[in-house]
């Protein structure tokens, strides 16, 4: 079932979706070379607590994962693309890191993932990260009331393909509000004009995921919960929270 929001849960959302751009700017804050990916979870957990919000991850238990998700934010390096567990491993000079984080306030969800270079940034490093900025910048300018579901993963695989990088279409954005995880499915790759008619009051999580060597395998880590690139290339995973207002889409995890 899909459930269309009220300009007031939407107002709600945002709140959640101010929080997840706190939690977002704190952890960036953070990081640096020696610092551990646990550290930055507890981080993390203090702008949450202190925002009397709750953490949308931890305790998550999704069919695929091997357990229960251990911390609030997911923080991938180089080669694992989704959902990296925040571990014991500290922070090198020139890693990609992304950080997803999802929060809720009063019941209601937001969802958002940022990317970034910690330390001396490689060029092609910052290249990837332009390009999956893009390729999210153009799904959500796709997410527009009468258009279809499909131009949204139409307008990224474009941007993102066009770029040369590599795409996976298993883990794609979806339905958020009272839940995480609702209806729909998001794709990050589908043909124009097809599939779910965009309304007002559909909030989605958007969240394309790019991988640097070109192609679109991928492998479940040992760890359970970790997405990596299939031929070890880096990664980048990027997301927004987007309500699809009269007035087109409308961004709900900015600060």
């Amino acid at each position: 079932m899909i459930e269309l929001k009220s300009a007031g849960e939407i107002a709600a959302m945002r709140e959640a979706g101010k929080v997840v751009a706190a939690v977002q700017a704190a952890v960036e804050d953070r990081a640096a070379v020696g610092v551990s990916l646990q550290q930055l979870d507890e981080v993390a957990r203090a702008v949450i607590e202190e925002a009397k919000a709750g953490a949308s991850f931890l305790g998550y238990h999704p069919s695929f994962g091997a357990m229960p998700y251990p911390g609030v934010i997911c923080t991938s390096v180089n080669g694992v693309m989704l959902h990296g567990l925040p571990s014991p491993y500290r922070l090198r000079d020139g890693d990609l890191l992304s950080v997803d984080c999802g929060a809720y306030v009063d019941g209601w969800h937001a969802d958002g993932t940022v990317s970034f270079a910690v330390g001396q940034a490689r060029e092609e490093d910052l290249k990837l990260i332009r390009a999956a900025e893009e390729t999210l910048a153009a799904g959500i300018e796709a997410a527009r009331p009468g258009g279809r579901m499909g131009d949204i993963g139409h307008a990224m695989s474009t941007v993102g393909r066009g770029a040369g990088y590599g795409m996976q279409n298993d883990f794609g954005g979806h339905g958020i509000g009272r839940a995480m995880h609702e209806s729909p499915f998001v794709p990050n790759e589908a043909s124009r004009g097809r599939g779910l008619r965009l309304r007002p009051g559909l909030v989605i999580a958007i969240e394309p995921s790019l991988m640097a060597g070109g192609g679109d395998g991928y492998y479940m880590s040992s760890d359970g919960w970790s997405v990596c690139s299939a031929d070890g290339s880096r990664s980048v995973h990027v997301e927004h929270t987007v309500a699809i207002t009269a007035d087109g889409p409308v961004i709900l995890t900015l600060p």
